[in-house]
């Protein structure tokens, strides 16, 4: 098909108009902004392609070229989300994009052509339709602009000096540390939508403490010196980014445990550096991405997909990790890729589980490797007791 500019665009945003309405929707029902984000930015990167590549490379565009120019698309749209920061999880958003281009494809070759029967002849142009769409798509943009504004918490500054805990967060608020700021007894979060930034946290019986509440966002902060968990998440859907959890000399805790919360949607650990403990990051019966963290010295699983989660730990560093670095367990499903694993040791204790795996599947659990770097363990994978490990790409080690 031929199209003109005009085609073009008006086909990209009419096609797009039901996917922004599905991420408003989807949206209002996570309690999260970034599925608008996402489909916003896919218009971007789309109108921008549009206007500068495809409509000059393509004059005329086979109907199969919508496969190679969707992949080139996708990549574009990947680079910008991950280097500008926008925190989405990665399978839910393929899932999105995927939805969105396929919508967009049998729109162009089926749908379109029978809503209005000049569609082909006219270059994809689609006349008072295609205003319609353009118009509702400015609409839907701005009310979710309007009412992510609306809803943003209040700011409530933590002065510099040490502050007494536990501290316990009862309002939509973002609970902003000054240099200094430092809570000595933990922190409790008790309401949805609650951020924490660039605080200190030092003892309590867990440094942060999320239980049932949507929509908390840790990013920045420091705890030390918790007796169980440095973060501990319940029933509660969140995202913690940034971070450093120290938990040296703690043989029995866990830097970051999140579980229970699988019907909050996809949670979030990036970018944390977590020393010592038994388990550095834990989930149980969760969906939680776990993307370029630094995980040492842990006595247990450095970090563990458990208890029928569903998973995806990409990019992290595991370093001198006692036992197994990276493990799969009870049933859960698990992508590993992109990470990196060294000297992992294996325990005093004699068991085969506990001999210094780069990565262990247990208990009827499904792990999938993909392009992982495995440097002086002892042994680099395994599985038991009736699991998968499949390696979809060569791994070193």
């Amino acid at each position: 098909m031929s199209y003109t500019l005009k085609g073009r665009i008006e086909t990209r945003v009419a096609a797009l108009l039901p996917v922004l309405l599905a991420a408003c929707a989807l949206a209002a029902a996570l309690h999260r902004w970034w599925p608008v984000e996402l489909v916003a930015l896919m218009a971007a990167v789309g109108l921008f392609l549009d206007a500068e590549a495809w409509h000059r490379l393509l004059p005329y565009q086979p109907a199969w070229t919508a496969i190679p120019l969707g992949a080139v698309e996708l990549g574009a749209l990947l680079a910008i989300v991950y280097g500008f920061g926008l925190h989405a999880p990665l399978l839910p958003a393929l899932a999105l994009f995927g939805a969105a281009w396929l919508l967009s494809f049998v729109l162009a070759q089926a749908g379109f052509p029978l809503l209005r029967l000049g569609y082909a002849e006219d270059g994809g142009e689609l006349g008072r339709m295609g205003l319609t769409a353009g118009a509702a798509v400015g609409l839907a943009l701005v009310g979710s602009a309007a009412t992510w504004y609306a809803r943003l918490p209040p700011v409530v500054h933590l002065d510099a000096g040490i502050h007494q805990g536990p501290l316990v967060i009862t309002q939509r608020e973002v609970l902003q540390g000054e240099p200094g700021a430092v809570v000595r007894g933990g922190i409790v979060v008790a309401h949805d939508d609650v951020q924490i930034r660039n605080v200190t946290v030092v003892g309590g019986e867990n440094g942060i403490t999320i239980d049932g509440v949507r929509g908390t966002v840790i990013d920045g902060v420091t705890v030390t010196g918790a007796k169980l968990d440095g973060i501990h998440v319940r029933l509660a859907g969140v995202v913690i980014r940034n971070c450093t959890v120290d938990m040296l000399g703690n043989r029995l805790g866990q830097g970051i445990d999140i579980s229970f919360n699988m019907d909050m949607g996809m949670s979030m650990v990036e970018g944390c550096t977590v020393v010592g403990g038994q388990e550095g990051i834990t989930t149980h019966s969760s969906m939680t991405d776990i993307m370029g963290n630094e995980v040492s010295r842990t006595t247990g699983e450095a970090i563990s997909v458990d208890e029928m989660s569903m998973g995806m730990a990409s990019h992290n560093t595991v370093r001198d990790a006692l036992g197994v670095a990276l493990y799969c367990n009870d049933r859960s499903m698990c992508m590993f890729d992109h990470n990196t694993v060294v000297n992992t040791r294996p325990d005093s204790s004699g068991l085969r589980t506990r001999r210094g795996f780069a990565v262990l599947a247990g208990f009827q659990s499904e792990a999938n490797l993909w392009r992982n770097r495995f440097v002086a363990n002892p042994v680099a994978t395994g599985a038991f007791t009736n699991s998968i490990l499949r390696t979809t790409s060569r791994s070193a080690w």
